[in-house]
């Protein structure tokens, strides 16, 4: 038990969480707010909001309240460089003065002003116009002047051969205006006022990014705890709106959605050896306090999110991972799982602890708790906080167990949006996205209680795989003779909560209905210092500095959308929500969500999203690791020989990618073990042991915004369709090594993929020639000095959404996976039993996993029909 810990939180005046009429009061009146297409007062809502949308207090988990909290929307930066730019022209000519240096050889720096936009918008380029020879021209006054009165009009005599030279002048005009339009010269320019320059935007982008901006970020979004639905994710809601604002961006509000959430209930949680007398014990359950005392309601209780309710007894079994190999061995060695508590630990060979407590339940268990194994992110891999970065003994992994591989965002409706007043809803009761069994997580500290009643029942362990780090354990399976444990988790379910996402744009010049879209989730377990905090700390600064770019008079060509998710932890529900909301506008016009959720907890870049992987590295090679000046990450990327798999679940992108068929991707610099879904993940963590100088938050935020500016600003969308096309055909490979490793009655091969490979092959030959094109325009422009041809502009404009509509081909939107049918790519999707790692066409996968062989056929068939038909779309 920690007591003491140094560098505790020092208790500061400003920063408690605004009033209700603070909050609103500060938020200007042009904000806009989504709350649903039947609200007619933005006033009348905000008034009731706290009244009626107030989480219930009950008699259990008290969330902050908005007047208890420190507040002030004033803490947003506001001086130095943290301000929006008092002057449109001294931003303009900070940009324009800028002087670009590509690193490396000068001779081989890209060279691309020639592409940068034309316009920016209509206002600003009319109201910019300065003729050099304007102060020559004559004055309204004088015109009046002259112009001739009515009777010498009549008295006119007119000079024929004036009249004839003015018709002359006006036929040459004429005919050169049929010319323009014909394309007969090139007419369309693609070069903006050198302001603009693209090299220009880059450079001000990586100079511009202020690490202690971040840290102020962060320090702020760490102060008090923020679960979806509580008044402290409002509070933060509120916060980011108002920074989102205060950048300038478009169409600024919040977007509701009404949803399934619980919270524990006062004195309903309860883990105790109730026999036999001599062993009687009750877990603490709750971790240590992290900060002073008077701030201890601030501080989450220990629990899973979207757990069964229930009040259990039975013996306890250890089942390791708890995954469904580690349960059918323990019941092929002769231990009864019938109406037992089972104890099983984090990580291992099942990941998801949800599906830890499903698979629990399939063999017969009545409770699960799950545990934080030392020797997973505990004290055996290095110090635990304080004194290191690692799980101290008493934290808690807190989580939800919502089925995300079975159903993603609110489980009462799956496939349509939990909007205000939708009278729709599926049951809780034997809900598909709901485990039936109660669960709660604990410390290992506590845990070590439980594991050393076990000595002597059941079998010894000696596998060494399935032995923990727990010390002083002498490791036992238990049985039915194990010593009786009670399990209760007594929750308050509300099934309409209100959540809020904060969204705002920057809108495109030149396709403004298609949109970049940019996310990270707001709401956290606890403080969320890493999780999901260091994402949002460096989304507001990326925010900021595109404001600076838009108050100067940029515009990117395509629309930006930016995102902060509320719900990602209980079940990607804020995301999930607002795509199925608006899934067909974002099947049509979403070219691409880039993703953060844990920005930093470590130095290693990581990448998901193969289609990707040359704008990535275009950007990485811009981005200098702060640990080695000397190296760029893309230098650093290629040293290591690392590869960007696919995307797989548990975090935002799931419904972007699976249900609307955007092409997603999803980056963070990674590290070992930190304490993952406690109180410890807090700032004096990020500040301590996560990235002391935010050096690594400051290089995710130019990594971010250069992708931002590269998807929403490059002439052509700078997918990679050849790497995909690679890639697929490797998941095909993949797959058949997979089907190959499934124990069957024949020694034949029971599936054929040769369907599958040719639409593979078909698809390389295709995304070839659908480069090409690219490649020629590129050449056509530059010989052309960086002018673009009406026609030729279309053809690109076209171009581009073919390779963005090439991912929403890929989804079987009249059928998805089976038994799933929320999901609906064929490539990318969750397995079944097995949430979070990459599973290539999971529709067969699944299949094969139980054995259904006929259906597995079938889903091949599927994936090469569909997977054909959008490679010859690419072309055509």
């Amino acid at each position: 038990m920690v007591d003491e810990k140094p560098n505790k939180y020092e208790h500061q005046d400003s920063l408690p969480i605004p009033t209700y009429e603070e909050a609103i009061s500060s938020r200007p009146s042009s904000s806009q707010s989504y709350l649903g297409p039947e609200e007619v007062s933005h006033d009348a809502e905000r008034q009731g909001l706290l009244t009626r949308d107030r989480p219930h207090q009950h008699n259990g988990y008290e969330p902050p309240t908005l007047e208890s909290a420190r507040s002030s929307l004033d803490f947003l930066p506001s001086s130095g460089g943290s301000s929006r730019r008092s002057s449109a022209e001294a931003l303009q000519r900070e940009i324009q003065q800028m002087d670009i240096e590509e690193p490396g050889d000068p001779n081989t720096r890209l060279r691309t002003s020639r592409f940068s936009k034309r316009i920016t918008s209509l206002t600003h380029s009319l109201s910019s116009i300065n003729l050099p020879f304007r102060q020559w021209l004559p004055s309204g006054q004088y015109l009046r002047a002259k112009i001739p009165s009515w009777p010498q009009v009549l008295r006119f005599q007119p000079n024929w051969i004036i009249v004839g030279r003015i018709f002359a002048i006006f036929l040459v005009v004429f005919i050169i205006w049929l010319f323009f339009i014909s394309d007969l010269f090139i007419v369309r320019n693609t070069r903006m006022n050198n302001m603009f320059d693209p090299e220009n935007l880059r450079t001000y982008v990586l100079n511009h990014v202020d690490a202690d901006n971040i840290r102020h970020n962060l320090q702020y979004a760490t102060k008090y705890d923020h679960m979806a639905g509580t008044e402290g994710s409002y509070s933060h809601a509120i916060w980011v709106e108002t920074a989102f604002q205060q950048a300038g961006l478009e169409h600024v509000g919040l977007e509701k959605f009404e949803v399934y959430l619980n919270n524990p209930k006062l004195g309903g949680r309860r883990v105790a050896i109730v026999d036999p007398p001599e062993l009687q014990w009750m877990a603490k359950l709750e971790e240590e306090l992290v900060y002073p005392v008077e701030w201890a309601a601030q501080q989450t209780p220990v629990f899973h999110g979207h757990s069964k309710s229930g009040n259990v007894t039975g013996p306890l079994v250890y089942a390791n991972y708890g995954s469904r190999a580690d349960f059918e061995q323990l019941a092929n060695s002769g231990i009864n799982l019938e109406g037992s508590i089972a104890l099983v630990r984090y990580y291992g060979t099942q990941d998801d602890r949800a599906l830890k407590v499903k698979a629990a339940e399939l063999a017969g268990a009545v409770g699960c708790i799950i545990y934080s194994d030392p020797a997973e992110d505990g004290f055996l891999k290095g110090e635990p906080y304080p004194m290191g970065r690692y799980m101290p003994d008493d934290a808690v992994q807190r989580g939800s167990v919502a089925l995300s591989s079975w159903v993603v965002g609110d489980v009462l409706s799956p496939g349509y949006a939990s909007l205000p007043g939708e009278r729709k809803r599926e049951p809780v009761e034997n809900n598909p996205g709901l485990v039936n069994i109660p669960s709660i997580p604990l410390a290992w500290r506590d845990a070590q209680r439980l594991l050393q009643a076990l000595k002597g029942h059941g079998q010894k362990i000696t596998d060494i795989k399935a032995i923990g780090g727990v010390p002083d354990v002498e490791w036992w399976t238990g049985d039915s003779g194990s010593p009786t444990v009670h399990l209760m988790n007594h929750q308050d379910e509300r099934e309409r909560e209100g959540i809020y996402n904060v969204l705002g744009r920057i809108t495109g010049v030149e396709q403004a209905e298609k949109s970049i879209i940019v996310g990270n989730h707001r709401d956290a377990w606890c403080f969320g210092g890493a999780d999901p905090g260091s994402g949002t700390a460096v989304m507001l600064e990326v925010v900021r500095i595109f404001g600076e770019l838009t108050t100067a008079g940029w515009r990117p060509r395509r629309t930006i959308e930016f995102a902060s998710w509320d719900g990602e932890e209980y079940n990607m529900i804020g995301s999930t929500e607002h795509v199925e909301n608006r899934i067909q506008d974002l099947r049509r016009d979403a070219f691409a969500y880039l993703n953060v959720d844990v920005a930093v907890s470590g130095t290693d870049f990581k990448a998901e999203g193969p289609i990707f992987v040359t704008a990535l590295k275009s950007v990485l090679d811009r981005v200098k690791d702060p640990q080695d000046g000397n190296r760029t990450f893309r230098q650093i990327w290629e040293d290591n020989k690392t590869t960007m798999t696919g995307l797989g679940s548990g975090s935002d992108y799931v419904a972007f990618l699976d249900l609307a068929g955007t092409s997603s991707v999803d980056i963070g610099f990674d590290g070992p073990p930190y304490p993952y879904h406690s109180c410890y993940d807090n700032f004096d963590w990020m500040n301590l042991f996560g990235d002391p100088g935010f050096q690594y938050h400051k290089a995710l935020a130019q990594i971010w915004a250069l992708l931002i500016l590269d998807m929403a600003d490059r002439p052509i969308l700078p997918f990679d369709m050849n790497v995909y096309a690679q890639e697929v055909a490797k998941y095909v490979d993949e797959l058949e090594k997979y089907i190959k490793t499934k124990p069957t009655k024949s020694s034949s091969p029971l599936i054929n993929l040769s369907s599958l490979k040719s639409a593979a092959d078909n698809f390389v030959i295709s995304a070839k020639r659908f480069e090409d094109w690219g490649v020629a325009w590129e050449t056509t422009v530059r010989e052309s000095g960086g002018f673009e041809p009406n026609t030729l502009a279309q053809q690109r404009i076209a171009h581009n959404t073919k390779m963005a509509e090439f991912e929403t081909n890929l989804l079987d939107v009249d059928g998805g996976l089976p038994g799933r049918e929320q999901f609906k790519h064929i490539i990318f999707a969750p397995q079944l039993w097995d949430t979070y790692g990459t599973a290539y066409f999971p529709g067969v996968r699944d299949a094969v996993e139980e054995g259904e062989w006929e259906l597995a056929q079938r889903q091949v068939e599927k994936a090469a029909r569909i997977l054909g038909k959008a490679a010859k779309l690419l072309i055509t």
